[in-house]
């Protein structure tokens, strides 16, 4: 927008558990952090959804006027199986298990997450950081917080977490069941200590490990985000994203090591933001069951990789939200329905004479402006905003192109490529699809033309037809594109 919008952003800050306006540390930018994956197999669409939420705080950031700077991290070293320092290397267990190497591991696994990062019209950050470029850089950061907050003992260099003020306040009141996922390792001196370097066991050779003062080794996990954050982003910088599983041990220690390197009771970033859990009731979103929910299933199953976008957004982020293919369903055809829209739209602009597009803006789009700078405003209220772009495209009586204008706004925030997906593309063809689309639409046209006749015999038969080999019919779209194959 050529203009900052009016309203104030208010954030929900995990750290203080209240909304707060949002308060650039350098004035007109907007510096964030944002947890990445662990490379050691596909993304499950419940870890797609935090860059879904990060990617819509860092739209609203830019369409509100501000130079955003957005990091992302790439952990491909130093993610143990267990969050709390315990188990195997997820990496070397990856690699392990396949017989490759761990670097090919992280170059495929990495590979794949950044095509279904394109697929979700997820934009790219400032930088992408791998761990593994940045080792040499983790031991200088350990060097620097080791006489005064670490010790060391036989499996490595750990972080004395009483040696900072009011650790783990970001994670609230320990429960049992954060306690109960901190493994004991022998020589730590209280159960929320973490390990800085991990050293290689006696006797065993590692892919990746590195020479370090304590010995050879690879850096805790928690460390690399700490170095990284604070490399490109400042000492203090404005926002820290992930899932809300990072609040309860990576974020508190990641604070902790960032007090250490400060001096300073300060977290590191102002804000701290964690979306909620996407739920799936049959049990397939841990990628521990072997049969998890990645987005190529989704594809696979006939569903366009936006239609897991738009559920996404129609849930606030710190909500959870419930995956089940009706839902998942309902939202792709929510999307078509805009995505019809959206193109009746663009052709009512490309028809009118540019004389009377007017010097003014109508005020219905101006309203609708201010609605939704209002609910991405407060705190990224995506469900509301959803409805506003609908209502825009129901404005027949407004100028086209003012309409238009203004949907390139609201498609700027919500990132559902309105500007270019048409709705061929979200017809998505099955993967184990028993019939092809040439052969549908050869259906579609006996049927037409059976109705046409006024046989209704013969175009019923060629819908059972068509119901028989999984495909749905979705009668009363005059454009007759609406049909899906249901497996």
């Amino acid at each position: 927008m050529s203009e900052y919008p009016a309203h104030p952003l208010r954030l929900f800050n995990s750290l203080t558990r209240q909304l707060e306006e949002f308060v650039p540390v350098h004035d007109g930018e907007a510096r964030i952090y944002t947890c990445g994956p662990t490379v050691y197999n596909y993304q499950h669409i419940g870890n797609m959804r935090a860059y879904i939420f990060a990617d819509l705080l860092g739209r609203t950031m830019s369409w509100k006027g501000l130079k955003l700077t957005h990091i992302i991290n790439i952990t491909d070293v130093g993610h143990l199986t267990s969050d709390a320092d315990a188990g195997d290397d997820k990496m070397e267990k990856a690699a392990a298990a396949s017989g490759k190497t761990a670097w090919d591991i992280a170059r495929y696994y990495t590979d794949a997450y950044w095509a279904d990062i394109d697929r979700l019209n997820i934009r790219q950050p400032a930088k992408w950081t791998i761990a593994t470029d940045h080792v040499e850089e983790m031991i200088e950061f350990a060097k620097g917080i080791a006489d005064k907050h670490c010790y060391e003992c036989e499996t490595g260099l750990y972080f004395d977490t009483t040696t900072v003020p009011d650790y783990g306040r970001l994670a609230g009141a320990r429960s049992d069941d954060i306690e109960g996922r901190i493994d004991e390792v022998e020589g730590k001196r209280h159960p929320q200590d973490f390990a800085i370097w991990r050293k290689t066991p006696p006797g065993e050779n590692r892919q990746m490990e590195w020479d370090s003062p304590w010995g050879k080794g690879a850096p805790g996990w928690h460390l690399e985000c700490s170095q990284m954050s604070m490399k490109y982003l400042g000492n203090r910088f404005d926002i820290h994203t992930g899932g809300i599983d990072h609040r309860e041990i990576h974020h508190p220690n990641e604070i902790a090591q960032n007090q250490a390197h400060n001096c300073s009771e300060h977290s590191g970033a102002n804000i701290w933001m964690h979306n909620n859990f996407l739920i799936d009731r049959a049990g397939k979103m841990s990628k521990s069951s072997g049969d998890f929910l990645r987005l190529q299933v989704l594809v696979d199953r006939g569903i366009h990789p936006l239609a897991y976008r738009l559920m996404c957004l129609q849930a606030h982020y710190r909500s959870e939200l419930e995956f089940t293919w009706d839902n998942l369903v309902a939202a792709l055809t929510r999307l078509k329905r805009i995505v019809m829209g959206v193109e009746n739209l663009r052709q009512r602009a490309a028809d009118m004479d540019p004389a009377k597009a007017g010097d003014r803006e109508h005020p219905k789009v101006t309203e609708l402006r201010d609605q939704l700078d209002a609910a991405m405003s407060d705190d990224l209220n995506s469900p509301k905003a959803i409805p506003l772009l609908e209502e825009l495209l129901s404005l027949k009586k407004v100028n086209a192109s003012q309409r238009l204008n203004l949907l390139a706004d609201m498609d700027a925030v919500l990132g559902l490529d309105l500007e270019k997906i048409q709705r061929a593309d979200l017809r998505v063809r099955p993967a184990n699809a028993p019939i092809e689309e040439t052969d549908i639409e050869a259906a579609l046209d006996r049927r037409q033309q059976a109705k046409s006749d006024k046989d209704f015999a013969a175009a019923d038969a060629v819908r059972d037809e068509l119901t028989e080999q999984g495909v749905e019919l979705m009668d009363g779209d005059p454009l007759r594109w609406e049909w899906r194959i249901v497996i």
